[in-house]
């Protein structure tokens, strides 16, 4: 999920050759580190929205209330086909953002001894960052001898995975979430691999639950129109503007929101295509979906308007844009609930007003 090559997609690793590959969602959570110097969201009339303030109480994970109890060793089969053994979680290190989120969801916080960049909530800022540019370091990750080491399939380099199982370490590879019903897997696959499968089914039942009661509150609409979102990938200060597809990672939070992903009905199958005029003219979208540091890099609403073709689209009309924090957008894990509510909030502003 990296795209080294591309400036427009910035604070991931190189794809690993063996691994599978989801490159726009791990992408575009990068976002958060490359503009991680930006400010909050702005509202068309300049002022702080919700989803700034939204962006500050999203930035901190909820442990289970039950302390984990790991029933230790367990093998377990990673999603790049190596049986790993975990003797210890008494030094954890996840490769991403998403990742540490489910361990320190799961209890484990204190156990957890270093961060990927993109692990950008409050309990995890202040651990050592073992990326190097967009790499992950594999010095730095053995320098703080860890017992168990949690990736996924789009970390890289595949050197530096090599070195650290070359180095005795228990690496255990998941597969990366592309979709809300990713969500049970992937902390199932992270709790069997830290000895936790009980705490997985706690997490799994209450994020689930959660999920189930945002989106009974999503309004039924009169008019039996679903509102055309459109997914868009900002980056200002590279100039590079993206229109989300079928495979960007939105579509399925979207359809849970009860919108349309306008990308992937437009016909767009690929992740990310630019925007042009004409893309956006056949997405029609009623809203536009950003992340709140990217909306901030191309000066706030106003300056989003003025990229070409956004301003005769029904959304840029009517200024009606939804930003959420970059850090927890698309990570489909337990804070997914709060990511849905807040995102139900903007496009049904008032329990839906217009409907």
């Amino acid at each position: 999920m990296r795209f080294p090559q591309y400036p427009a997609l910035p604070g991931r690793r190189a794809a690993r050759p063996r691994a599978a590959r989801f490159g726009a969602l791990a992408a575009v959570v990068a976002l958060t580190a490359a503009l991680g110097g930006c400010g909050g969201t702005g509202d068309p009339a300049g002022g702080t929205t919700k989803a700034a303030k939204a962006e500050t109480a999203a930035d901190t994970v909820e442990p289970l209330a039950t302390a984990p109890k790991p029933r230790l060793p367990v093998t377990v089969t990673s999603a790049d086909g190596t049986e790993v053994t975990v003797s210890s979680t008494d030094r954890i290190v996840p490769l991403t953002g998403s990742l540490s989120e489910i361990v320190f969801t799961l209890g484990f916080g204190k156990e957890v001894v270093a961060r990927d960049i993109t692990a950008t909530f409050e309990q995890a800022e202040k651990l050592p960052v073992v990326t190097r540019a967009h790499d992950v370091s594999a010095e730095s990750v053995l320098s703080l001898r860890p017992t168990v080491v949690l990736a996924d399939t789009t970390t890289g380099p595949a050197e530096a995975v090599d070195q650290i199982r070359d180095a005795g370490i228990p690496l255990v590879v998941v597969e990366p979430a592309k979709e809300l019903a990713d969500v049970g897997r992937r902390i199932d696959a992270v709790a069997a691999a830290l000895g936790v499968t009980s705490s997985g089914d706690e997490l799994k039942a209450r994020t689930e639950s959660r999920i189930d009661a945002v989106r009974e509150t999503i309004p039924a609409r009169e008019d039996g129109d679903a509102p055309r979102v459109a997914f868009l990938y900002l980056r200002g200060s590279a100039s590079v503007y993206l229109l989300g597809g079928r495979e960007s990672g939105a579509s399925s939070l979207l359809e849970a929101a009860g919108a349309v992903d306008a990308g992937k009905a437009s016909g767009l199958k690929k992740d990310f295509t630019a925007i042009t005029a004409e893309a956006l003219a056949k997405a029609a979208p009623d809203a536009i979906l950003v992340m709140s540091k990217g909306l901030d890099s191309v000066g706030g609403v106003d300056g989003l308007v003025k990229i070409p073709g956004i301003a005769e689209t029904p959304a840029g009309m009517d200024r009606r844009v939804v930003s959420i924090d970059d850090g927890v957008l698309l990570n489909y894990g337990p804070r997914t609930d709060r990511v849905l509510a807040e995102l139900v909030e903007q496009l049904y502003p008032e329990g839906g007003s217009g409907r």
